[in-house]
């Protein structure tokens, strides 16, 4: 008798035990699980925002590219007043047009929503 008492306590203390480390290792799991979801899960988002920007920019940048040829083809082929030896102001008008196209752009980057949200300095006098 006393050596099935000895064991039943092993096992009742075995018990605890598993009792126990399965509380640990569901705590481990659960922050495990918390900061996948806090750190990995808004890093793949950002990915996803940047590289859809990203793609965006090059195509539009390829789109403008493509559109300031056509309108230097256009000015070169279809009008008859820049031969000989004012063949180079197509060249200056589509030049200018990209300027204006880039000065567009910065401009509106600079003073888009992120502008808005900036608060104003206050100048102490």
């Amino acid at each position: 008798m006393a050596r099935f008492g000895k064991g039943a306590k092993k096992k009742e203390s075995s018990g605890a035990q598993k009792r126990g480390g399965d509380a640990r290792r569901d705590a481990i799991s659960l922050v495990i699980a918390y900061l996948k979801q806090e750190t990995l899960d808004p890093l793949k988002q950002l990915g996803r925002f940047v590289l859809f920007g990203v793609t965006g920019s090059l195509a539009i940048g390829v789109g403008t590219v493509l559109l300031l040829i056509a309108a230097l083809r256009v000015l070169q082929t279809e009008t008859g007043a820049f031969h000989g030896n004012l063949s180079f102001v197509p060249y200056l008008i589509v030049a200018f047009l990209a300027m204006a196209v880039m000065g567009l752009a910065g401009w509106r980057i600079v003073s888009g929503p992120a502008a808005r949200r900036i608060p104003a300095k206050k100048s102490s006098d």
